[in-house]
């Protein structure tokens, strides 16, 4: 995001490369999340969750969502479809720290499992929508 509000050089191509890139990022962690919960349904990982990692978590359910919100009165602002990717980008992290932390605590109370990987299975379609809405260059949901 930094690269694409420096350059001024050619405003619209930098715009449409940088959602681009944003959409790719999607693909990946949708890739990601789909091979790492078929990895732990099928038994071969079990997760571990540690302190450092629910503090991270912890915080970043707490924070994402308002960051994404900033970035979405921004983008609308500055018409941005670039900003609008990064901003679909901080609330997938939120969506996911807060599917971590319940799968966690579902785990940790009913030892339940594979909770928390049902869970973020069910996201995966939310990530590769967003994706194909960031490769295809939309500034906002509305257009």
């Amino acid at each position: 995001m930094l690269w694409r509000f420096r350059e001024q050089s050619q405003p619209e191509q930098v715009e449409r490369q940088a959602a681009r890139i944003a959409g790719a990022l999607f693909f990946a962690v949708a890739a990601c999340v789909a091979v790492v919960s078929a990895v732990s349904l099928l038994g071969y990982q079990e997760p571990q969750p540690t302190y450092l990692g629910l503090l991270v978590l912890a915080g970043a359910a707490a924070i994402m969502p308002w960051l994404a919100r900033q970035k979405r009165q921004l983008s609308a602002m500055t018409n941005s479809a670039a900003l609008r990717a990064d901003a679909a980008e901080s609330a997938l992290c939120a969506y996911l720290s807060w599917i971590a932390l319940v799968g966690i605590g579902l785990n940790a109370v009913w030892h339940i499992g594979w909770a928390d990987v049902a869970a973020a299975l069910t996201i995966v379609p939310l990530i590769v929508r967003e994706g194909l809405q960031s490769m295809r260059g939309r500034p906002c949901d509305c257009c």
